[in-house]
């Protein structure tokens, strides 16, 4: 299985806040409701890969 790790990045702040594996071959970027620390509430959350 190729599984690679990408970061989560805020919409608002443009904070990269999580990292998470996922499948490669195949799939969609991922965009979800995840907590920011630094505005203190969920936003959403979309998929960045760090350079």
């Amino acid at each position: 299985m190729a599984r690679e790790y990408v970061w989560l990045e805020c919409t608002e702040t443009g904070m990269r806040n999580y990292r998470v594996s996922k499948e490669t071959r195949g799939t969609e970027r991922l965009s979800l409701m995840k907590y920011c620390p630094k505005l203190r509430k969920h936003t959403l959350h979309k998929e960045s890969r760090k350079k």
